[in-house]
């Protein structure tokens, strides 16, 4: 058999086997005349790289999307000391972005008034975490009136639900303690996903514009609920945002 004809066979098979990738790159480079000039490794290298890059940038946007975060434009290298922003402790956000805390399992409670960058930082956290982990991003108070909800619909949905958010590498719950919390569902139903994540030593990132000090009043005045809440929020790391004025 000709060596073209067994290449173009084995181009069929990879399309066959849903490979485009590597069989247009096959394709290409026996057409290019540089095929016979390559080594067995570096002939194999430029064939599976492009299937390998499509695959793991699909696997990305798959994981934006599940996360909330697609489209999304936040990036990390926007989150450093600025004319409008500063980010506290020093150098944080450098700790922060070898995204370490979320394979150690550790939680991250960022704080700072409105508009001061807090979601705009736990999206940009969450999108490179899509790279390599399972994050998703949820507003607090919706996340909890969906969960009750759902619990009060269906309580083995609601399980099942729950033992997703479980699984996560990485969940955000964005607007934190908004508005204070008055059905006591609400409560359980946080209190449930923060101490269970804590147990599995899954990360968890809460963004704030309340100090930890104020939550009691916004938990129902629960201060066992709120101290359990705060206590698991603001185990590990606290990041504040200061506006610069």
């Amino acid at each position: 058999m000709k060596k073209l004809d067994r290449i173009n066979e084995l181009v069929d098979e990879l399309n066959e086997l849903k490979l485009s990738n590597m069989a247009s790159a096959l394709d290409s480079l026996y057409r290019s005349g540089s095929f016979d000039h390559l080594d067995g490794v570096s002939l194999l290298e430029q064939v599976v790289e492009p299937e390998y890059q499509a695959k793991t940038s699909q696997r990305f946007q798959n994981r934006l999307k599940r996360a909330h975060l697609a489209g999304s434009p936040q990036s990390l290298d926007q989150c450093k000391d600025s004319s409008e922003r500063i980010y506290l402790p020093a150098d944080i956000n450098s700790t922060l972005s070898s995204l370490d805390f979320i394979r150690e399992g550790l939680n991250v409670c960022i704080l700072g008034p409105s508009d001061s960058g807090k979601s705009y930082l736990a999206k940009a956290l969450g999108i490179q975490a899509c790279l390599n982990y399972r994050a998703m991003y949820h507003h607090c108070e919706e996340f909890l009136e969906t969960m009750v909800a759902l619990k009060q619909a269906d309580y083995t949905k609601y399980q099942k639900k729950v033992r997703s958010y479980l699984n996560l590498d990485l969940l955000i719950l964005d607007d934190f303690l908004l508005h204070t919390i008055t059905d006591e569902r609400e409560i359980k139903v946080l209190f449930e996903v923060m101490e269970k994540r804590s147990e599995l030593s899954r990360c968890t990132i809460v963004c704030s514009q309340r100090e930890p000090n104020s939550w009691a009043s916004m938990i129902l005045n629960d201060e066992v609920s709120a101290n359990a809440i705060l206590k698991r929020a603001t185990k590990h790391y606290t990041v504040v945002i200061q506006p610069r004025s």
